[in-house]
């Protein structure tokens, strides 16, 4: 019986599966025949994430055979790392891209210089700008005369021979990398020959000037792009890296690490809290990730550090707050060096400096004040803790006389240089040995 069943659910499968086929193969093609542009916002730093996210957009699109990628770009600049690997990928793409500078107000420096021009199609804004991609190191510190010269130099090869190689002007481009020039859109398009394209106000104008235009790829091919009635699809960061290009921020990292160092020291004040170290050695690792990515002076992290651990032996080591006084100047002058980059994007902001300064100041001042207070409060233990301990007594006290007194819980043989009756209210002056002396309170 179950091998009949079996037979028959095989046949059935086999008779549905032949229909299937036989559907599919009778059924019209159905195809969008509008275009697909693929369109994505890149408003941040270039650095490994927003490469990861540009890149991967390119491979989406050449997956999903799409007409155009369009990257509307605002940037400050960013690694010239990433900027290379972002590059490389839009030399070998299938689907032809576009960098969009804009909107109005925007601007391209530095990397984004660099992406511009090394574009299929570059396009630019009414009131953007491009340019200033003179290269300074990863840790912002200075670069001598002869290693700043090989740095310029290298960058500026780079910049011609992509401006060359899209038929731009090269000269400028050039120029853009060893005299950190700049220029407005109409001076991009009026340069002969032009480092753009062209001028648009917005993607619809922007695709409605690219239709029937036909595009020089990187390899010397040329293909005709047709955009009327494109079908526009955006392409939005995942949860991921939102989170990894909001941390990847100075300011962001400079709290993280602040936090971070806290919460460890909270933790060494208070074994077995817990919360403060997870949360501490979290923050710290995002701040690593962060720090990977920005212009550090290390010196400067490394007196951040240096103040921290300064407010971290106050706790155990008694200086009069010379430490936090250290510790704070160590905290100020590593935050104001911390990021050295001519970039404004790429620097500490005095309004998140300033606040962070002024809390571990704030903590480290009620620390003192409760280890001086400490200090000053009396002994409750011990001999120095019978000091002035109130007692009553037991019998009658004499200079020559002693007797027996009830204090601190305790009943103790008494002596007094006056006479102390029975019952009377006494309080311990000095302990000796087994013997403690009193007076009259």
């Amino acid at each position: 019986m179950k091998t009949t069943l079996v037979r028959i659910a095989g046949l059935m499968f086999s008779i549905g599966a032949a229909l299937t086929a036989a559907a599919w193969q009778d059924a019209p093609e159905v195809r969008d025949a509008a275009p697909l542009v693929y369109v994505a916002d890149v408003d941040s730093i270039i650095h490994p994430v927003s490469a990861e996210y540009m890149i991967g957009t390119m491979d989406f699109a050449d997956r999903n055979r799409a007409t155009l990628v369009v990257f509307t770009l605002r940037t400050p600049g960013g690694l010239v790392d990433s900027t290379r690997n972002i590059v490389s990928h839009m030399i070998v793409a299938k689907t032809p891209v576009a960098v969009f500078v804009a909107p109005a107000g925007a601007r391209a420096a530095s990397a984004g210089f660099l992406l511009t021009i090394a574009a299929d199609i570059s396009a630019m804004a009414p009131g953007t700008h491009i340019g200033a991609a003179h290269p300074v190191t990863g840790t912002g510190e200075k670069m001598d005369e002869t290693t700043a010269r090989k740095a310029a130099e290298d960058v500026a090869a780079y910049a011609r021979t992509l401006a060359s190689r899209r038929h731009r002007n090269a000269t400028l481009a050039a120029s853009a990398v060893m005299e950190s020039r700049a220029f407005t859109e109409q001076e991009a398009l009026d340069a002969s020959p032009p480092l753009i394209d062209l001028v648009a106000g917005d993607i619809p104008e922007l695709l409605k000037k690219l239709d029937g235009r036909t595009v020089s790829r990187f390899d010397g091919s040329t293909i005709a792009l047709s955009t009327h009635g494109a079908r526009l699809v955006p392409v939005t960061m995942s949860l991921r890296q939102r989170v990894l290009s909001a941390i990847a921020h100075p300011n962001v990292a400079y709290l993280l690490l602040s936090l971070g160092t806290l919460g460890l020291t909270i933790e060494l004040w208070s074994p077995g809290a817990v919360l403060p170290g997870v949360a501490g050695g979290l923050c710290l690792l995002l701040a690593f990730f962060a720090l990977q990515v920005l212009p550090v002076n290390f010196a400067g992290l490394l007196l951040i550090l240096f103040g921290l651990l300064l407010f971290a032996l106050e706790i155990k080591v008694t200086s009069y707050g010379l430490l936090t006084a250290g510790g704070l100047a160590s905290l100020v002058f590593g935050s104001m060096i911390l990021m050295d980059s001519p970039i404004p994007e790429l620097r500490l902001s005095l309004r998140v400096v300033l606040p962070v300064v002024l809390g571990f100041a704030g903590i480290a001042v009620f620390l003192v004040r409760l280890g001086v207070a400490s200090q000053q409060r009396p002994a409750v233990t011990g001999v120095a803790g019978m000091i002035g301990e109130v007692g009553r007594a037991l019998t009658d006290i004499g200079p020559v006389s002693p007797g027996r007194v009830a204090t601190h819980g305790e009943i103790w043989e008494a002596t007094s240089e006056e006479p102390i009756a029975v019952g009377a209210r006494v309080r311990v002056t000095r302990v000796d040995g087994l013997q403690v002396a009193v007076r009259k309170d």
